[in-house]
């Protein structure tokens, strides 16, 4: 049996299933070069044509610092509206240095079909 999709349903299972994990793999280079943000790494996927929304992006910070990959710092004299920076850990390096590995085997693979 052939199940068609619209459009809407066929870009949400793309982004839960693989885009997500290419999310992860930018928000880890970049809080590698340095402190990143939630509003500003939105932006950034954005710039690289990922739409996703705040509510798909703050947990999933919030997760990757549960795994121990990133981690927080609010300063609490900014007020009750101080952004939270992440910072890479050395296990979120280790993630990268791994996820980098994989990326560049599978590019290489495929980048002549």
């Amino acid at each position: 049996m052939i199940i068609d999709m619209t459009r809407e349903v066929k870009v949400k299972v793309l982004s839960r299933e693989i885009l997500l994990g290419l999310w992860k793999i930018h928000i880890l280079h970049h809080a590698g070069e340095g402190p990143v943000v939630g509003l500003w790494m939105l932006h950034e996927l954005r710039a690289h044509g990922y739409d996703l929304s705040p509510g798909t992006l703050y947990p999933l910070l919030r997760r990757m610092e549960q795994n121990g990959w990133l981690r927080s710092h609010v300063d609490t004299k900014a007020g009750p509206r101080a952004r939270r920076e992440y910072h890479l850990t050395e296990q979120g390096r280790e993630v990268l240095k791994f996820l980098k590995d994989r990326v560049k085997e599978l590019w290489e693979e495929i980048r002549d079909e």
